[in-house]
């Protein structure tokens, strides 16, 4: 199970782009990889063509490559490095009912666990 979502700021722990952080756009759960703003750019040379308005398509676009899902951590801005993450099970009262939910949590070296 990926504990990486869309939304997290994570850090490229492996590869070219290591150490750069970023912003996940999309997690693509079959292939077990992520799509990173900002991380493993690549030149993308499209085709030619027109829209229906009558401006031409095409050209050379940068745009950015999926990397695999064990190449990224989750960057904990506090700390200014990346963690592992967690889960736990809370009982919350909602509504007159108990249920129980995951919380995920940040786990590391010693640090107390924070919720995110």
């Amino acid at each position: 199970m990926a504990q990486i979502k869309k939304g997290d700021q994570v850090v490229v722990i492996a590869g070219k782009d290591k150490g750069l952080t970023g912003r996940v756009l999309e997690v693509l759960k079959d292939a077990d990889r992520v799509i990173v703003e900002g991380v493993g750019v690549v030149t993308k040379h499209t085709k030619a063509g027109q829209s229906q308005r009558g401006a031409s398509t095409g050209g050379i676009e940068r745009v950015e490559a999926p990397i695999h899902i064990s190449n990224v951590q989750y960057y904990d801005a506090d700390a200014k490095r990346g963690k592992r993450l967690g889960s736990r099970t809370e009982q919350v009262e909602r509504d007159g009912r108990t249920k129980t939910v995951r919380v995920r949590v940040t786990r590391g070296h010693g640090d107390a666990e924070k919720d995110i």
